[in-house]
């Protein structure tokens, strides 16, 4: 194969990686939502919604984030953001829901933050963190659908809902929901069986202590009682001893 040849390879292949990246970029480029740590179903998790800016000329000023009506959560709070301003709105529920003992008649329904100082500028992304619980257990998503507004009024909406394992043009914000925990929290339950093994382990060691203390005292008795046994026996021989000796004196002076 010529040089010319390879050179004419090489070109074509880095147009094609180039093209690549750039149908890539803006298809990866939305807003998403993510969980810090694990969304558990059952349990409450703390969410991350991403704002990239996709614009060159213009920057991004508001964020609206509407919650499933479907699944309703009964708690919804919003991190403090600096530069911007949260207003949350909230809906009647057709059914009430029953937390912790209590019906609650009302959920949040969407999460508004806007630019109150701070804007997302070209090139950069912003992160909108809330709490949210209880995540429901029958179900294995949730769909965020939002709306991203710029300061030259431009609106885009990504609320379309992934179908058939393909990207829509502007997909929504979907959070994947994990297997549920036992207490709903994650790691409670292995903490506390932690603690109670500790505290089993520590009992055992006291036990073991205290069975040495009295096979000590019992060893020290037993030497001090075998002592004495001993020295009884040496002091009778020694009397003994002293009485034939008297004896034999005695007889040697009558001699």
């Amino acid at each position: 194969m010529s040089a010319t040849n390879v050179s004419r390879i090489a070109v074509a292949a880095g147009v094609a990686a180039s093209s690549v990246l750039l149908l890539a970029g803006p298809a990866a480029a939305h807003v998403s939502v993510q969980p810090q740590g694990e969304a558990a179903k059952g349990g409450y998790a703390t969410l991350n919604f991403k704002v990239p800016n996709e614009r060159d000329q213009a920057s991004t000023v508001k964020l609206e984030v509407n919650f499933p009506a479907d699944h309703p959560l009964s708690s919804v709070t919003p991190e403090a953001v600096p530069g911007w301003k949260i207003a949350i709105t909230k809906g009647k529920l057709d059914k009430p829901l029953e937390v912790h003992g209590r019906k609650i008649t009302e959920a949040v329904t969407k999460v508004t933050w806007t630019a109150d100082g701070s804007k997302i500028a070209p090139g950069y992304f912003q992160q909108f963190p809330v709490s949210v619980g209880q995540l429901p257990e029958d179900a294995d998503q949730l769909v965020f659908k939002a709306i991203q507004t710029y300061d030259n009024k431009e609106v885009v909406r990504w609320i379309e809902e992934p179908k058939g394992g393909e990207e829509p043009d502007s997909p929504a914000p979907v959070l994947k929901l994990t297997a549920a925990t036992e207490d709903h929290h994650g790691g409670g339950a292995a903490a506390q069986g932690d603690d109670d093994k500790g505290d089993h382990q520590a009992d055992d060691k006291a036990a073991s202590a205290e069975g040495d203390k009295k096979e000590t005292h019992a060893a020290s008795s037993s030497s001090s009682d075998t002592t004495a046994r001993t020295l009884g026996i040496i002091g009778i021989l020694i009397g003994i001893a002293g009485v034939a000796f008297g004896v034999l004196a005695g007889r040697r002076r009558t001699a």
